[in-house]
């Protein structure tokens, strides 16, 4: 009578380390450049909302303070270091470029860069990406952003 088989074979094992191997390979950067898109686009979601107040200074006149932050409904996080440009009635000329500022910290692939998001003459609103590093790709661009 044949005793059946108890556990792996040594090269079963092998080629399960293999494919894992593989499969991780193929993962990892795929993973790495998810986290870097999701980190851009969160930087874009966190200065978004304070267009409105930013706005809302421009038509009623009032006077804004450079980083006046809390005036605008919006602060800094461990992601994203926000910034805002002054607006003062009169005296600031449009377009405002860096009205609205995120500097990404986080994934080595975008940390420096920053969304602008500036306010033009027209009333409409830009969003430019600048000081992207050298590792930056395309597709961490969002939608209706440009990169300079």
């Amino acid at each position: 009578m044949k005793r059946a088989q108890k556990g792996f074979t040594l090269i079963e094992l092998m080629i399960v380390v293999a494919i894992i191997g593989i499969l991780a390979a193929i993962a990892i950067p795929q993973y790495q450049d998810y986290t870097a898109k999701s980190q851009v686009a969160a930087g874009l979601a966190e200065i978004s909302p304070a267009k409105t107040a930013y706005e809302l200074a421009i038509n009623d006149g009032s006077t804004l303070a450079a980083n006046a932050l809390s005036d605008l409904g919006i602060k800094s996080t461990d992601r994203c270091t926000v910034t805002s440009a002054a607006y003062t009635p009169g005296t600031t000329t449009l377009p405002i470029n860096g009205a609205l500022v995120c500097d990404l910290n986080g994934n080595p692939n975008v940390a420096g860069a920053d969304i602008n998001l500036n306010r033009l003459a027209d009333g409409s609103w830009a969003c430019v990406i600048t000081g992207a590093p050298a590792s930056w790709k395309d597709s961490y661009t969002p939608t209706g952003c440009t990169k300079s």
